[in-house]
């Protein structure tokens, strides 16, 4: 056994391989870039060594790095997690010339299977099913429109080096072929620094199951059972379960044959999973790629077989023999895990970071929660979205439901946005519950994309209303009735209804005006022409459970952040401002379009690349300015043309959604136009830049 293990990673991974190495009585070592300095995964670990800026390609991506920090500790072994160099066999070549122990599969294992070209290759002579398709050589745009139209229309462009959905794009007709293979290939070069592309039949109607594997250096290999991840989007997956439900004996079996052929024709001896596709009322299942390393969705295996998958891997990566054989894994139970992401899938899953202001962890018969995060840590848009998963386990799959709901609903992490409130509505959703499954469910499940209760949102501006009242009833002076502001004024001592009006200003653009008065126990509140009745009850300084009239209650948790406020509720996040009547008017002269654009961040993120400077001159559609978020690259381009008048930003600062980044003023179009501005003769009105 080793004494020592680095880990290559970050996050709730990082985290739970500490927890079994402390088990084991393993020292650990963590790695951490600048913007990790504080975080939870680093705390856990023995010793910690830094190895370079945020960015992932200069940090967590730099294998010299990770060697270095492993041979300064005296580490023996290295633990890649997954993500990051996990799948990248230059890791475990380092660790072979530096006499490193690498706890995973050999370097040429993870060559072959890195590449789905090559992996379906060696599925084929393996007897595996693999989807209809074209995965050779000839990488010429006529070649492979040739080949898509033998396999039939619709299509799928997949990238060979690929994973995540990037470089993946549906192909309906021959006349789309060509332009979706050329972003297609650009989007796989950029994110992989590999073009080479492959085609499948593309499935409609398709589950995506996988089989978990674990071999040792002695030529065993056993399966521990399928998983169901089918619930995605974006190609990537939300929501994963074990075992898979309303799936038949007979395409159960050839899962575990073909994942098991498969893993004896390379000669697997670690942790890997065995992915494929099935369409929907077919046993027939179809080999989709090879994932040489721990998968995120490890623990509903563990919870249904009571296998501790990572110390599996550390004892094979040690030489020994694995714990059990074949006959001796069982399934005992159901589990199903939530991937709670730092994102707001009402707005097109925009991503969302800041600091954990609250923090609470479910604890109950049946929970599991892996997290990366803690009171305090820092999300920042360096890495990817998931901070947490939640697990329930039961001896049904209602239980299992139940008990992911419950902790769905008791998880709190204040402070970020999250993907709670979606993950619940997918657990409760009937469809789910009857386990049908397919990777269309959220497009189906929810028609217009999933929106929270149009009520939630009012409560979360009634909530902001409301904890404003009573910090000023915390620091006005008791004798002073004028200074209260919670409706207790002399009218109210007369028999007059006593009311407050302020406005609310959502991420500092949308205004609405919100008004209150006391009514009992309770308060009338009216936002624009809805009113409701509510009562208010504080569980704490900051958590509010309100109760309306007619409805469930709601608990929001809000935190002060400067000039605003951030209410929470089920993982949803508002950034609010409450202003006063009077502020709100005398704000409203300063918000007139003075013939300026002002480009905004629309999502918050890292400013990567600025295009222009002060004075430039821009067409409509120049990008100006590129942004980062959590993996994600977008551009912000100008609305119209103009000139630029500031620059608001600089390359590697972290902005907020709706910050300004830059402002371009209007300029005369024609000469005539310069003219009748200059002399003032004729007024000209030009429009204002959007």
């Amino acid at each position: 056994m080793f004494e020592s293990i680095l880990i290559a990673n970050r996050g709730e991974i990082a985290c739970r391989i500490a927890r079994t190495c402390r088990r084991l009585g393993i020292r650990t070592i963590a790695v951490y870039s600048q913007a990790d300095a504080h975080a939870r995964h680093v705390r856990e670990a023995d010793e910690t060594v830094a190895i370079g800026p945020s960015e992932a390609a200069r940090s967590y991506l730099n294998p010299e790095a990770i060697i270095e920090a492993a041979l300064k500790t005296g580490a023996q072994a290295v633990h890649p997690g997954y993500g990051f160099l996990s799948e990248k066999a230059v890791l475990p070549h380092l660790c072979a010339q530096h006499g490193l122990g690498w706890i995973g599969p050999r370097a040429d294992v993870i060559e072959k299977m890195g590449s789905k070209i090559e992996s379906k290759r060696l599925a084929e002579r393996a007897g595996v099913p693999c989807v209809p398709g074209y995965h050779g050589e000839d990488q010429t745009p006529a070649h492979l429109l040739a080949q898509a139209g033998k396999i039939g229309w619709p299509i799928l462009i997949k990238a060979s080096a690929g994973g995540g959905g990037k470089g993946m794009r549906r192909v309906l007709a021959a006349e789309q072929f060509l332009a979706q293979l050329e972003l297609a290939k650009q989007e796989a070069m950029r994110a992989f620094g590999d073009d080479r592309i492959l085609i499948e039949k593309l499935i409609a109607r398709p589950r995506h199951l996988e089989v978990q594997l674990a071999g040792d250096k002695h030529g065993n290999l056993v399966h521990l059972y399928e998983r169901e991840c089918s619930i995605q989007r974006n190609y990537q997956k939300v929501i994963e379960e074990a075992p898979a439900p309303s799936l038949s004996a007979a395409a159960r079996e050839r899962l575990f044959e073909a994942a098991l052929g498969l893993g004896r024709q390379v000669g697997y001896d670690s942790l890997g999973t065995v992915e494929f596709v099935l369409d929907e009322g077919s046993d027939t299942p179809y080999f989709l790629e090879m994932n040489t390393r721990v998968q995120v969705e490890h623990p509903v295996t563990e919870s249904i077989t009571g296998v501790d998958l990572i110390e599996w891997q550390i004892r094979a990566a040690c030489g020994e023999v694995l714990p059990l054989q074949q006959d001796e894994i069982e399934v005992d139970g159901w589990a199903i895990e939530a991937r709670v992401n730092c994102e707001d899938p009402a707005h097109d899953y925009r991503p969302e970071f800041g600091r954990v202001r609250r923090y609470d962890e479910p604890v109950g018969a049946g929970i599991r929660v892996d997290s990366g995060i803690e009171l305090g840590s820092q999300v920042s848009p360096y890495y990817d979205s998931m901070v947490a998963k939640l697990i329930g386990f039961g001896p049904s799959r209602a239980q299992a439901c139940d008990r992911l709901l419950e902790a769905l609903r008791g998880f709190e992490a204040a402070g970020i946005g999250t993907n709670q409130a979606l993950l619940s509505a997918i657990v409760d959703h009937p469809r789910f519950r009857a386990g049908h499954l397919t990777t269309g469910f959220l497009a189906e499940a929810f028609e217009n994309g999933w929106q929270p209760a149009a009520a939630l949102h009012d409560d979360a501006l009634i909530a902001a209303g409301l904890y404003d009242l009573l910090v000023h009833e915390r620091v006005r002076d008791p004798h002073d009735p004028w200074a209260a502001a919670s409706g207790f004024r002399m009218m109210s001592h007369v028999g007059g209804a006593a009311t407050v009006r302020v406005r609310i200003l959502a991420a500092g653009r949308d205004e609405t005006g919100l008004t209150l008065e006391r009514a009992g126990d309770g308060w009338h509140a009216r936002l624009g022409e809805v009113r409701r009745k509510a009562r208010a009850q504080w569980q704490a300084p900051d958590q509010l459970l309100l109760t309306p009239e007619h409805g469930r209650a709601r608990r929001f948790t809000v935190i002060e952040d400067g000039d605003d406020l951030l209410v929470g509720h089920a993982g949803a996040r508002w950034r609010l401002q409450v202003l006063p009547e009077v502020a709100a008017l005398a704000r409203a002269p300063t918000q007139q379009t003075d013939g300026a654009a002002h480009v905004q961040a629309e999502l918050p993120g890292v400013v990567t690349t600025i295009n222009v400077a002060v004075g430039d001159t821009v067409a409509s559609g120049d990008v100006l300015v590129v942004m980062e978020a959590m993996k994600l690259i977008f551009s912000l381009t100008a609305g119209r043309a103009g000139r630029v008048s500031t620059v608001r930003c600089a390359p590697g600062e972290v902005v907020s959604a709706g910050q300004t980044l830059v402002e371009i003023e209007a300029i005369a179009e024609t000469m005539d136009a310069t003219e009748a501005l200059r002399d003032g003769s004729d007024r000209m009105e030009i429009p204002a830049l959007r």
